[in-house]
């Protein structure tokens, strides 16, 4: 029987960013590559589960965790995102669906593998089977990013993405202990664009504790208080990433520490993070000493 902190479930994909000078650089990317990542450098033992098309195994040693904790399901194909980005600090941008990989089901996680959180870290609408996360509550924490379930691709124009309102969140929201948006998400949830509002709504609708994030801050809601956090990177060249990281790192940190200690770690880990492209590679003393230079 294996047991992580959290296993971090969805899809790893084929990266192609364009910045907006014209510059285009290809990588891995996903919420479950940058999640697993922030997590496992903090020290929390992690696992993935994850789909691959075919003939893209090699995509598996894109992971920075231990190979044996990521479990890779074939799928028919594996998901490709092509984003272009037209600021420096790249908020604005155009995302592509070109290819979408197999959905995910509470079947394809192995019967021997149990965990404290279950995370579901989706791209886009489809990525899991609609029973997904009432099965994962039965087992476990369920921590769901909610743009897995905003995320939908148009297939009629070469797969432009646009977010729409879930139409389940009041009846799956109280399934969910940790509920992840951004600040653009939190506001097609609730119809409100105060972030603090629309985290005591996403509660009050069912979500134990509310996490949104924000290009200046992190937010949280959690047992009737808002708490925040300021981001505080000195560039934005690993821009790529930011709410998973922070999300990751968030819910792990929580398993033994108050929301707000798990806030400041969270928001340290991504603003280290945000400086470099990629997923995070530092350490939890890289993290401590960034604490200690910024945040004290």
């Amino acid at each position: 029987m294996n047991h992580y902190q959290s296993l971090i479930i969805g899809h790893i994909c084929k990266d192609k960013n364009t910045d907006h000078l014209g510059n285009t650089v290809y990588a891995a990317g996903g919420a479950v590559l940058y999640s697993s990542a922030a997590a496992y450098a903090l020290g929390h033992n992690v696992g993935v589960i994850t789909k691959i098309g075919k003939n893209d195994g090699a995509l598996k040693n894109e992971f920075l965790i231990p190979q044996r904790d990521v479990y890779c399901i074939t799928s028919e194909r594996t998901t490709l995102m092509e984003n272009t980005y037209f600021t420096a600090d790249k908020e604005k941008r155009r995302s592509v669906c070109a290819a979408q990989g197999d959905p995910i089901s509470p079947e394809d996680i192995p019967t021997d593998i149990t965990a404290d959180i279950f995370h579901l870290a989706g791209l886009v609408v489809g990525d899991y089977t609609p029973d997904m996360i009432p099965a994962l509550a039965a087992k476990g924490n369920v921590a769901v990013d909610v743009q897995g379930y905003l995320r939908n691709v148009n297939r009629t124009d070469g797969g432009t993405m646009y977010f729409a309102d879930w139409k389940e969140k009041k009846e799956l929201l109280p399934f969910i202990t940790f509920l992840k948006t951004d600040a653009a998400e939190a506001e097609i949830l609730t119809g409100t664009a105060d972030r603090a509002a629309a985290a005591k709504q996403l509660a009050e609708w069912g979500a134990k504790e509310v996490l949104i994030t924000h290009n200046s801050e992190v937010l949280v809601y959690a047992n009737g208080e808002i708490l925040t956090c300021p981001i505080k990177a000195r560039n934005l060249s690993g821009r790529t990433g930011r709410g998973d990281t922070t999300f990751a790192s968030y819910i792990c940190e929580r398993l033994s520490n108050t929301p707000a200690q798990a806030l400041i770690t969270a928001t340290a880990t991504v603003s280290l993070k945000m400086e470099t492209p990629g997923p995070f590679k530092g350490c939890r003393a890289d993290v401590e000493n960034y604490i200690a230079a910024y945040y004290r």
